[in-house]
């Protein structure tokens, strides 16, 4: 599995390939927020950007949250809730160590249990999910939570759906890249160049391919495995074949 963090040479490869990912978003040409914070649904939004909130508001939406989901079990909303308010309080007191810009334990453990009402949210609301929440799980499934770039590649699928753009696609790319879906990139990988403007379309072309190939190479040496989380069997938007 690519992102056993276990193995020495496997975080190394993870860091690189992250580093990449960084240059890419501090440059602006694929800034789609995820993973550091810097974008729309950004970790750092939790805190900033949109407004003010406080570890009690916090608490307090995750407590009304849990009792939503309690009484009304079907109710999607309530679901998309507690997952969004797990998120959020992944990030505070003791759950993210600010020094390090990482999750602890706890803040891991919290962070599974917001995948898990993302995923029971997904089961009841199927035609129509929330792209701003998929974002946040993008976040929450990326290298610095919970390491699942299958996952993260499924909640970009939801994004790039709603908001397709070169930024879009490229993250959707990179993500099933990292997790061995080599279809999945390739189709997504094409849509960014197609998105792109004129200008940085070979630039975006190169990158990615450039991650492409570290990612196979990576995959290659362990084995030949790939995250253990299976690829929807869904389209890429602009192609008209099925996504492997």
């Amino acid at each position: 599995m690519l992102f056993d963090l276990q193995s020495r040479n496997r975080r190394a490869f993870v860091k690189v390939i992250y580093l990449g990912l960084a240059i890419l978003m501090g440059g602006g040409l694929l800034l789609f927020g995820i993973g550091t914070g810097t974008g729309g649904g950004g970790f750092l939004d939790i805190f900033t950007g949109n407004g003010s909130s406080t570890s009690a508001q916090i608490s307090s939406a995750e407590k009304r949250a849990n009792r939503e989901v309690r009484l009304h079990p079907q109710n999607p909303r309530a679901w998309a809730d507690l997952a969004r308010a797990r998120y959020q309080t992944a990030g505070l007191g003791d759950n993210y160590d600010p020094t390090r810009q990482a999750f602890t334990t706890d803040g891991r453990a919290k962070l599974r249990t917001a995948a898990t009402a993302w995923q029971r949210y997904l089961t009841l609301e199927q035609d129509h999910p929330d792209p701003t929440l998929a974002r946040l799980m993008v976040n929450v499934y990326d290298e610095t939570g919970l390491g699942d770039p299958a996952q993260a590649a499924n909640a970009m699928e939801i994004v790039t759906e709603a908001q397709p753009s070169a930024s879009a696609y490229g993250a959707l790319a990179q993500y099933a890249y990292l997790a061995g879906q080599e279809r999945k990139g390739d189709l997504a990988a094409a849509r960014a160049v197609q998105l792109a403007p004129s200008a940085q379309q070979r630039l975006v072309r190169t990158q990615l391919a450039a991650i492409k190939s570290q990612a196979a190479l990576q995959t290659a040496k362990a084995g030949g495995g790939s995250s253990t989380t299976p690829a929807p069997q869904t389209k890429v938007k602009g192609d008209t074949q099925g996504v492997d």
